[in-house]
């Protein structure tokens, strides 16, 4: 494999990570066990099986060097590029952990630490249950290898092999132009500081624009680089119940149940829900789902008003419903779609000098971030241990302290939630709202 340069939004991930707000993915996978060893021997086959998964011995390397790289316009320099790593070596990858009580406080703790960006950035924790009768495997691939499909293709490699299809191969483009003179480089400074800005001016006057509303100071918090994770598991029949019930997809049920869990949960720790209605930024992934390639990520994403403050259930449902199909109308490439596409009208060398003003800039666009990750509905095992349940948890933006994924695995839908872990200690309160609050539209919906 050669040396492949990040595409524009790769490049814009890997330069807004800061110490304090890593921009890694992950995914709690718990399995059931069948001995006190299983961990054990999951984490040397996952280690075994790593090694021979081309798209895990990736790294990626800064483009300072004009001639290293296959030429193109716009000007890589600055950039970056995915290359094999000529030492790579799983074992730096993949860690057998002791034994734990809890795996969401051991995955809270593994979340905060951002992944060595010298090496393929990406590392699976193996945690056994002190019970001996279950054991984890926390995921977490860098945001600049993967996106949620990119990453579930990736760990469904070290998994055990499932009869699917074999992904697409992907169609290399030819070279395009001249790498510039290093004389141009004050030029170049310049004009890449110029479309850095323009591109945040452009991002802020969308979001104030179509959705300057209050949201509540619970959703901002000044950065501690604490994480804490929690999860819950709902029917995904009790789900499907609603969506009969009240139209619209089974998405929309979802995210009306995040904005009446932070209902619930604003009211309960006293911040107040009254008037409350967050930005949300919903990712739309541009992938098919078993397309392994390109790498990197293919991600657009809409923006709806989260109808916290509304006391109704079924309006906040029908709230939920009507933005999400007015967002379809337009297409994903207008509003937020339209912020994430600026990406590709920077060049390298302004993400890498904006960079850190994009991930402040964040704060501007939405306050929530609420996704969703499709897993195959086959059951997935490791070394013949099936899969019981499985969390995604999405990268915290700068100056948010909750972050919702979302993906639906043999009947049931798991919400993972990540938060600042100073900001918000009472996370498992919030996991338990989410199952309060499809009771509550169950209910509502009648019988």
């Amino acid at each position: 494999m050669t040396a492949d340069l990040l595409a524009p939004l790769d490049l814009a991930f890997w330069n807004i990570e800061s110490a304090e707000h890593p921009m890694h993915l992950g995914a709690l996978g718990i399995f059931t066990a069948h001995s006190p060893a299983a961990g054990a021997h999951a984490a040397d086959l996952l280690a075994a099986r790593a090694a021979a998964v081309s798209g895990l011995r990736m790294r990626i390397r800064d483009v300072w060097q004009p001639l290293a790289l296959p030429l193109t316009f716009p000007p890589a320099f600055g950039g970056a590029a995915r290359e094999p790593d000529p030492g790579f070596d799983p074992l730096n990858h993949v860690r057998l952990h002791a034994p734990a009580d809890d795996f969401h406080t051991a995955a809270g703790r593994l979340m905060e630490r951002p992944l060595e960006r010298s090496r393929p950035p990406w590392e699976a924790h193996v945690l056994p249950g002190e019970d001996g009768m279950s054991f984890a495997v926390l995921f977490k691939f860098h945001h600049a290898l993967a996106d949620g499909l990119r990453a579930l293709t990736l760990a469904a490699a070290i998994l055990d092999p499932m009869d699917m299809p074999a992904p697409r191969p992907r169609r290399e483009e030819p070279p395009r132009g001249l790498l510039p003179d290093v004389r141009r480089l004050p030029g170049l400074v310049r004009g890449a500081l110029s479309d850095a800005g323009r591109a945040l001016d452009i991002g802020a006057s969308v979001a104030r624009s179509t959705l300057g509303v209050r949201s509540s100071a619970a959703l901002t918090c000044e950065p501690s680089g604490t994480r804490r994770t929690a999860g819950v598991a709902v029917d995904l029949d009790d789900v499907q119940r609603i969506r009969k019930s009240e139209g619209g997809t089974v998405n929309d049920v979802l995210i009306a149940v995040v904005a009446g869990a932070l209902r619930r949960w604003l009211d309960e720790r006293g911040d107040g829900s009254a008037g409350v209605a967050p930005r949300a930024l919903i990712p739309v992934s541009k992938r098919r789902p078993r397309t392994a390639h390109p790498q990197g990520n293919r991600l657009s994403g809409y923006l709806i008003r989260l109808p916290v403050g509304d006391p109704d259930p079924l309006g906040r449902l029908e709230t939920v419903r009507t933005a999400m199909d007015r967002n379809k109308d337009a297409g994903p490439n207008r509003g937020a779609g339209a912020v994430a596409l600026l990406a590709d009208h920077v060049p390298a060398l302004g993400h890498r000098l904006g960079g850190p003003l994009v991930g402040q800039a964040a704060r501007l666009w939405f306050d929530i971030l609420v996704t969703s990750v499709p897993l195959p509905s086959l059951g997935l095992k490791l070394g013949g241990h099936p899969l019981a349940e499985v969390y995604p948890f999405a990268p915290l933006a700068r100056g948010q302290s909750l972050a919702v994924a979302i993906s639906t695995y043999r009947g049931r839908v798991h919400y993972g939630l990540v938060a600042d872990g100073e900001a918000v200690p009472d996370l498992g309160r919030l996991a338990r709202a989410v199952s309060e609050e499809v009771e509550t539209l169950l209910t509502a919906c009648g019988p």
